[in-house]
């Protein structure tokens, strides 16, 4: 089963190895279109390619909620969203390690359809708030309907890149993400901008693609394994050393061996788990 892998995905990226306004705007485009074909995505047959879906199943949810138990989540989680939620998209569960208590503020990070945003409501319950953050507004659309389904007043969902958040100063407790910061093509931006809008004391609660090792240069410019998740994912000591210089302290980087069981089906013919494994990622932003 291709899980993980937007095949619907477009032929060509710039992997953004360049540091220019113009080569990140390109390649943002190039994740966002196929992350686009993904929310168009009802089924199998609407734009998936051959084979076994792999843009997270229907409404349904049939095919997303068996990736989903993959992943760490639990039945019951499941049953907490609103159907059509849980696209299948994640490389692990951020709540799992997020903590989150009642009364919080959450972010969360490329939301997509809103699975993580959901649970994450159930957790902070009505005296609190979540803020899904996505870049393509047929994702932000598709969330939207979501929470409008699942009656979700606590979450709202804003349209923004993660390098450029739509919040204000110091407005989160918690942020969350799940296999999408490994996409931007300035990480570095990414931390800063969760520094600037996490409290004092915030933490974040990251689940995502890591590099094991150098990747080499055909998988750094291989289109559906940077729109997977893979092709673009930095060493384990250089995101510590990118939320270090962005003030973070407390960094916990911690690689799932087990996740190279999932993450080997989503690039059949490919060796990527001699590279890549899915992280938890945690830090804090000092109270001072």
């Amino acid at each position: 089963m291709n899980e993980k892998n937007p095949c619907c995905g477009p032929s060509t990226v710039i992997t953004g190895k360049s540091n220019t306004s113009a080569s990140h705007d390109a390649y943002r485009q190039s994740v966002r279109l196929a992350y686009t074909r993904v929310a168009k995505a009802n089924n199998c047959k609407d734009g998936c390619g051959t084979g076994a879906c792999c843009c997270g199943g229907g409404d349904d949810g049939a095919i997303g909620a068996l990736i989903s138990t993959r992943l760490g989540y639990a039945k019951e989680d499941l049953e907490l969203v609103p159907s059509g939620a849980d696209m299948g998209l994640g490389c692990g569960n951020p709540k799992a390690i997020a903590a989150l208590k009642k009364g919080e503020v959450v972010i969360d990070l490329g939301a997509g359809g809103g699975f993580d945003c959901f649970l994450a409501a159930h957790e902070v319950g009505d005296t609190g708030h979540v803020i899904g953050v996505d870049m393509t507004p047929e994702m932000l659309s598709k969330a939207r309907a979501n929470a409008a389904k699942g009656m979700f007043e606590n979450v709202e969902f804003r349209l923004g890149e993660i390098e450029h958040l739509p919040v204000a100063d110091g407005t989160a407790d918690v942020i969350i993400s799940n296999c999408v910061i490994n996409l931007s093509p300035n990480k570095q931006q990414v931390f800063r901008e969760a520094f600037r809008v996490l409290k004092p004391g915030g933490r974040l609660a990251i689940s995502d693609v890591v590099a094991t090792v150098e990747l080499p240069e055909e998988m750094r410019n291989d289109a559906r394994l940077i729109a997977s998740c893979m092709g673009n994912a930095s060493l384990i000591e250089d995101l510590e050393k990118m939320m270090s210089d962005s003030g973070f302290e407390q960094i916990r980087v911690q690689p799932l061996n087990e996740s190279r069981e999932f993450i080997k089906d989503w690039a059949p013919g490919h060796k990527v788990t001699d590279y890549v494994v899915s992280a938890t990622i945690e830090a804090t932003k000092p109270s001072g």
